[in-house]
């Protein structure tokens, strides 16, 4: 049976978790009766800490809205969560300017927790390999994430200061939709009422952003993640690429995601047999060409090049190339 301090502690650590938890709730946690519960309670406000009485159907006791408790108190399950959750996030990019922060942040964990389990998290951690390279991505500065986002959930425009990728700086007006993380990078997506367009900003080139007064009304039903893989896939480049392709649209994303094109399903043929796979339109834009012969063999579905021309040379090139090697014999040992 658990000694009357160990279960004070346990009910800390329900009340961390946040949120109202009823008497009752406490009680069949602790294995305790509900008188037990408001003694225990008793036995926290003596030592300081904030516990309130929420009174009606659904009251019971929660932590002060804001308090920080000194010790840190987590499951096993919980702290490998938690330093599992920064080794990813430095490895994938999606960390902040303030680089050093994850890996403090995880030596303070590391140090207030039992030696027992910490010897266990260290056996994980050290035998952990990744098979994709770290992150190398820019990072995006804290203020600016931490602004950016209040200024998403309150509906408040921004005014951001942004480097484009040629170096030009300017100074802007934005209506930030949501936050975005893809491929190791943070995105903002939203409108500039300054040209009265949608746009997508990279935030690790934001150098400054602040609050402006105010407030707007984002699209209803508005995704940010489609919105910002959609703006990523029509971003101009030296070649337009439009193909009709044949198949589901599950094949068709297999090889080409969101991010890189657009796929729009084409009208059914009078008289076309239902079970016939549909065809669809699908745009790209790239710099070079050379990469979509391969990629548009590994896809194996029928397809029909709308543009470039040049994109038929090259896969015709391909094309003859693979049928050498398949006629070719292997050189003798």
């Amino acid at each position: 049976m658990a000694r009357p301090t160990a279960r004070v502690l346990s009910l800390l650590e329900l009340l961390q978790s946040g949120g109202v938890r009823t008497v009752a709730e406490l009680a069949s946690r602790l294995d305790v009766d509900e008188r037990t519960v408001r003694r225990y309670a008793g036995h926290l406000l003596d030592l300081d800490v904030p516990v309130e009485s929420v009174r009606g159907r659904y009251g019971g006791y929660r932590l002060a809205p804001g308090y920080r408790m000194p010790p840190l108190m987590l499951s096993d399950d919980e702290a490998l969560a938690v330093l599992l959750g920064l080794v990813a996030g430095r490895r994938t990019g999606l960390a902040t300017t303030t680089g050093a922060a994850s890996e403090t942040a995880a030596a303070k964990i590391r140090r207030v927790l039992p030696e027992r389990l910490a010897r266990r998290l260290d056996a994980v951690l050290g035998s952990l390999a990744f098979t994709a390279p770290p992150g190398q991505t820019p990072a995006p500065d804290t203020a600016v994430l931490l602004t950016v986002a209040d200024a998403v959930r309150h509906h408040r425009p921004v005014l951001i200061r942004y480097t484009a990728a040629g170096g030009r700086r300017s100074e802007r007006t934005l209506h930030p939709y949501g936050l975005v993380a893809h491929s190791g990078r943070w995105y903002v997506t939203g409108a500039d009422p300054g040209i009265g367009q949608d746009r997508t900003f990279r935030l690790d080139r934001i150098t400054d952003t602040r609050a402006l007064p105010g407030s707007f009304e984002p699209p209803a039903g508005l995704d940010p993640a489609q919105h910002v893989l959609s703006g990523l896939a029509t971003t101009p480049y030296r070649h337009h690429v439009t193909l009709a392709i044949q198949g589901t649209i599950e094949q068709i994303r297999a090889r080409l995601p969101a991010s890189i094109a657009t796929a729009e399903e084409l009208p059914s043929a009078p008289g076309a047999d239902p079970q016939t796979e549909p065809w669809f339109r699908v745009e790209l834009h790239a710099e070079r060409l050379d990469w979509l012969p391969p990629l548009l063999a590994s896809l194996d579905r029928p397809f029909a090049i709308e543009r470039p021309d040049e994109l038929r040379d090259l896969i015709a090139g391909l094309a003859s190339r693979l049928a050498t090697s398949a006629r070719r014999n292997a050189p003798r040992q």
